[in-house]
C-alpha cells in the first residue's frame, strides 16, 4: 500500500492510544497512532509522546481510522515539563512539549492553592527551561470575604520578590485580559493548575470559539471539579496556542539532587554566592547567606520552607492537596 511521508506534525491532543496531529501555524487537525517501537521506547513513562511534541511519520489509505497515520519518530525536544506519576508501574508522565511559557492559574479567593504545589511547578519549570508566570484570576471576588484581598496581595509580593511575574485577571469581567492576550500571541503557552482556579474560563474569555466545558467550585469543601480530562492545545482567535491541562492533584518532582535544588529557587540562588562554605545546603549551616537573607526578609519564609521540605525529599515525593 502506497505510503506518504509526513514531517514536523504537532501532537495537539491524546485520547487513549489515539493522537491529534496538525501543521502548524495551520490547524487541519488528523488522528494518527504511535508505532510499536516507540510504546516499548517510551516503557517508563504513562505518556511517551505528549502534546506539544513534534513528530515524523506516514500517511497512509485505509478504511479504519485508526489506520489514517503512524507515528514513527519524536523530534528532540527544545524543553518539556514532567512530574511522577500517580501510577506506581511508571516512573514519570510528560505534561506537555516544546513550551514557549508556562502559566499556573491560581485563584485570588477559592479554592487556594498550597504555596508547596506552587512551588514544586515552579522548581520543575526552572529546572526544564520553561519561563513560568503566575496568574492570579478572580480579582472581581476579592471584596467578597474578609482576608481575600489581603491574602492575594501576600501571595503576590512572595512571588514577584522571588522574580517572577504576577498576572491579575478576572475572567468573568475580562480585567487584565488583553494582557494576557497579548503576552499569549505567537506562542505555545501551557495553562496549569489545581480544579477549580478558572483555567478553562479563562481561555473561553480568550476565546469565546472554543467553549470549553467549566464547573463551578464545590461550595462544601471549596474545592474544584475536573472538567478538562485530556491536555489538549487550541488556537486563540487573538494569536498564539494554549495547551489546556486537567486540574492536577499531585506534583511530584524528577531526577533533582540535593546539591542541585537551590539552583531552582532564583532568589536562593542570587544569595547563596556569599555563602562562606561551596557545598552549603542552606539548612542550618554556619556562615550561610540564604538563611541570613530570610530573617532579613529578602527571602521568604514561605519559598524557603518549600525548599526545606523538598531537600528531606530529593527524589520529589508527591505533595497532594
Amino acid at each position: 500500500m502506497e505510503q506518504q511521508v509526513f514531517q514536523n506534525a504537532t501532537v495537539i491532543k491524546q485520547t487513549g492510544s489515539l493522537y491529534r496531529l496538525t501543521f502548524l501555524p495551520g490547524w487541519e487537525p488528523f488522528t494518527a497512532i504511535l508505532s510499536g517501537r516507540l510504546r516499548l521506547k517510551g516503557d517508563h513513562l504513562t505518556n511517551p509522546l505528549a502534546v506539544g511534541d513534534r513528530v515524523n511519520g506516514y500517511l497512509q489509505a485505509a478504511a479504519r481510522q485508526n489506520d489514517a497515520a503512524v507515528i514513527t519518530e519524536i523530534l528532540p525536544r527544545k524543553n518539556y515539563l514532567i512530574r511522577k506519576s500517580a501510577n506506581l508501574s511508571r516512573q514519570a508522565h510528560i505534561i506537555a512539549a516544546n513550551l514557549d511559557w508556562a502559566y499556573i492559574i491560581l485563584s485570588a479567593t477559592e479554592p487556594q492553592t498550597p504555596f508547596p504545589f506552587i512551588d514544586r511547578f515552579l522548581v520543575t519549570c526552572q529546572a526544564y527551561r520553561v519561563p513560568a508566570t503566575l496568574v492570579l484570576n478572580k480579582t472581581d471576588e476579592l471584596d467578597l470575604a474578609d482576608g481575600y484581598r489581603s491574602q492575594a496581595a501576600h501571595c503576590r509580593n512572595i512571588y514577584q520578590r522571588a522574580g517572577y511575574e504576577v498576572l491579575e485577571v478576572s475572567a468573568r469581567t475580562g480585567f487584565g485580559m488583553d494582557l494576557l492576550a497579548g503576552k499569549l500571541k505567537d506562542k505555545i503557552s501551557l495553562f496549569s493548575g489545581i480544579s477549580g482556579v478558572g483555567k478553562s474560563t479563562l481561555a473561553n474569555k480568550l476565546d469565546p470559539s472554543l467553549n470549553l466545558k467549566t464547573a463551578s467550585i464545590s461550595s462544601a469543601h471549596l474545592t474544584g471539579k475536573h472538567t478538562t480530562t485530556f491536555y489538549q492545545m487550541h488556537p486563540l482567535v487573538t494569536g498564539g496556542y494554549i495547551i489546556d491541562s486537567p486540574g492536577i492533584k499531585g506534583f511530584g518532582l524528577l531526577e533533582m539532587t540535593k546539591e542541585e535544588l537551590y539552583h531552582y529557587f532564583p532568589e536562593i540562588f542570587a544569595a547563596s554566592s556569599s555563602c562562606r562554605f561551596n557545598g552549603c545546603l542552606h539548612a542550618g549551616e554556619p556562615g550561610c547567606a540564604v538563611k541570613e537573607a530570610v530573617l532579613k526578609g529578602v527571602v521568604s519564609t514561605e519559598r524557603y520552607d518549600s525548599y526545606l521540605k523538598l531537600l528531606d525529599d530529593p527524589d520529589g515525593g508527591k505533595y497532594r492537596i
